[in-house]
């Protein structure tokens, strides 16, 4: 299991790979991958009993399923680094005939990838059925899932949510980006969400709390959150992040969460990111 110090530093390392991937292309979602990459980073390299031999039907290993797939690039950088495929792919990110599109798919058959998504609001339904299955199937592994906060405007969302409750569903662990940023603008002008504690809990889920961009808090609520399964309530985790957290210009705003940096931007940006594990 690898240490806290090797979780930032592989956390470093990813986000050197999103802010390379979207300029490569000039296109790409910078801001929620960088957001998330603590999350993501302690997910697969601490949390998941996953195999990067990977077998679509997951059975036996815990799955992800990331719904937000707007933020392709962490996941396919942590995908890369975990070793699902070489390092070296990330360089095709958003080319022509690459299997890394601009938001996740299947009929490429990237290893890791087991859904389609980035139409936002069905990851928690796919979810909810992958937990179902591995409950009848006698599978003792978890399911997790990911979405923006803003996903949580669609309507699909709390018909699934309310599903898992009545399901039983407490082999399901979703987390929730707080960032309060979408495409648009502040959630809060944009369709105010709060309190999102409440409405989970009042949907007969299990809340916790997590900070999102501090790996040791990330690490302890991974583990506090897996503790809390099989006690008959899906679980949710309300992650506060920063939208473009480690590089100064890109933090705290909505205006990078689909735009890429030009070349001067890029090399201010590599310059607040050691390079780690070494580059693609």
């Amino acid at each position: 299991m690898a240490s806290i110090q090797t979780l930032k530093d592989t956390a470093t390392q990813v986000r050197r790979d999103i802010v390379r991937m979207v300029h490569g292309v000039q296109s790409g979602h910078p801001g929620g991958s960088l957001g998330c990459t603590d999350f993501l980073t302690a997910l697969y390299f601490h949390t998941l009993d996953h195999n990067p031999a990977f077998s679509m039907d997951g059975k036996g290993e815990d799955l992800f399923f990331l719904s937000n797939g707007h933020i392709s690039p962490v996941f396919y950088s942590v995908l890369a680094r975990s070793g699902y495929f070489e390092v070296s792919e990330l360089g095709t990110f958003r080319k022509l005939n690459t299997r890394l599109q601009g938001h996740p798919t299947t009929h490429e058959h990237l290893p890791g990838v087991r859904i389609a998504s980035g139409s936002l609001g069905q990851g928690m339904s796919v979810a909810i059925g992958a937990a179902l299955s591995k409950k009848i199937n006698g599978d003792s592994k978890l399911v997790y899932c990911l979405h923006g906060d803003g996903e949580l405007q669609e309507g699909q969302i709390w018909e699934s949510v309310m599903f898992a409750a009545h399901n039983n569903c407490d082999n399901l662990i979703a987390t929730i980006d707080v960032n309060g940023q979408q495409i648009d603008g502040p959630t809060k002008k944009v369709m105010n969400l709060d309190s999102l504690r409440a409405k989970f809990e009042a949907f007969n889920w299990t809340v916790i709390d997590m900070d999102g961009n501090n790996m040791e808090d990330v690490v302890a609520t991974l583990d506090k959150a897996k503790s809390l399964t099989g006690q008959g309530k899906p679980i949710c985790i309300l992650m506060k992040t920063e939208m473009g957290k480690g590089i100064s210009f890109m933090e705290g705003t909505h205006e990078w969460h689909g735009i890429a940096p030009n070349d001067a931007q890029l090399a201010d940006a590599l310059s607040q990111l050691p390079e780690t594990l070494g580059d693609y």
